[in-house]
């Protein structure tokens, strides 16, 4: 299962752009693999997009901004819901992915495990 990112690359809005880099940058850093796709070179991929956000998630007016994050075909959130997910360490979760252990012993929040040797 393929996280997708939808981005929108010629966006004016300073705001959209840095939010775009860092889910792209979280997402390179942790060596989770994705695929950006940018709604302003596909309208396919933007109807998609639009069509595939569960009502209750979508603004009042006008249309959801990106990023918009899937895992496949499952929606995952927008940004705020990536930023609550990256706050809380349950951004694996919040993609449908399962956390994972590196073999330096590190916990999947980042912290380094212990153990304690018995004398």
């Amino acid at each position: 299962m393929v996280v997708r990112v939808f981005i929108a690359s010629s966006s004016g809005f300073v705001a959209i752009k840095k939010k775009q880099q860092d889910v792209v940058r979280f997402l390179e850093a942790n060596k989770i693999e994705f695929e950006e796709v940018d709604i302003t070179m596909s309208e396919e991929q933007r109807q998609w997009m639009y069509k595939n956000i569960p009502p209750e998630k979508k603004p009042a007016q006008g249309n959801p901004l990106p990023p918009q994050i899937f895992s496949g075909d499952r929606y995952c959130g927008d940004y705020d819901s990536f930023f609550e997910a990256k706050e809380s360490n349950t951004v694996f979760s919040f993609l449908g992915l399962k956390p994972r252990l590196t073999s330096k012993g590190l916990h999947p929040k980042g912290w380094l495990t212990q153990r304690k040797s018995a004398h």
